[in-house]
């Protein structure tokens, strides 16, 4: 399994993914999920992708040799949409070679994406491909994307994240979420894939591959479940005695009544 995010904010864009795959508890693999596209200071493509990694791989092959669809491929679309119909389109040729024979073993075609990045003289754009090639476009309301174990790092993104979020805010909140993943799902890891991009540079502003021996992500983990069990600690606990004023757990009637008790 995997888990990407990614951000898509005024100041620019965020993107995060794991390295780890794995089809059972004794057969764990390292494989990169992120891949940059970029050209010229003319247009820069991030891509993350989770799901089957035969067929990801395939789809992300077809991308760097610059197959053309319909005379269009990554290095010569004329927008961020153009380029997101293209990455449809590998997948769509992927799954009209691939789907009968992974039909036959009872394999479904299953893959995700999210790309995102700029082209110059358009804003910057990130989209959320699916398996069957179409896509959803972020919007200043929903400006973060999720693929792969999303459940575990998405409460901290919908507390804190909106889209005049700084870089930096997000940056540390998507390493957040990542270690709540990380921490809880065994089929996420390290090392880990980060990318910031700031709008209208048409460059990487930062990326780098983060392992256990990272500092700032290694005091970040440690900060954030230190701190976590502090709020939790000093929340005061509930009363159980209908004398106790100072909570309604106890007293409080939902409109429902009591809950049924069986007895025998």
């Amino acid at each position: 399994m995997t888990y990407c995010v990614a951000l898509c904010l005024e100041k620019g864009m965020v993107f995060l993914s794991d390295t780890r795959t794995n089809a059972g508890v004794d057969a764990i693999g390292t494989f990169r999920k992120m891949v940059i596209f970029e050209k010229d200071k003319n247009r820069l493509f991030t891509m993350m992708s989770s799901g089957n990694l035969a067929i990801t791989q395939s789809v992300k092959e077809m991308l760097i040799q610059g197959q053309k669809f319909d005379g269009i491929n990554l290095w010569n679309a004329k927008n961020s949409y153009d380029a997101a119909l293209v990455v449809g389109k590998a997948i769509r040729e992927v799954k009209a070679r691939d789907e009968a024979a992974l039909s036959s073993s009872n394999i479904d075609f299953n893959c995700n994406f999210i790309f995102g990045g700029q082209i110059k003289g358009e804003k910057h754009r990130l989209f959320n491909i699916y398996s069957a090639g179409n896509f959803v476009e972020s919007t200043p309301e929903t400006c973060y994307f999720q693929i792969g174990e999303a459940k575990y790092g998405k409460p901290i993104l919908d507390r804190v994240i909106n889209y005049q979020t700084s870089l930096e805010l997000a940056t540390k909140c998507a390493l957040i979420s990542m270690d709540s993943t990380l921490k809880s799902n065994i089929s996420v890891g390290l090392p880990l894939d980060l990318m910031v991009y700031q709008k209208d540079s048409i460059e990487k502003h930062l990326a780098i591959s983060i392992d256990e021996q990272n500092p700032y992500f290694s005091m970040l983990r440690s900060l954030w479940g230190q701190k976590l069990t502090e709020i939790i600690m000093s929340v005061e606990d509930p009363k159980w005695s209908e004398q106790d004023d100072k909570s309604k757990i106890a007293t409080h009637s939902h409109r429902l009544g009591p809950i049924p008790t069986i007895e025998n």
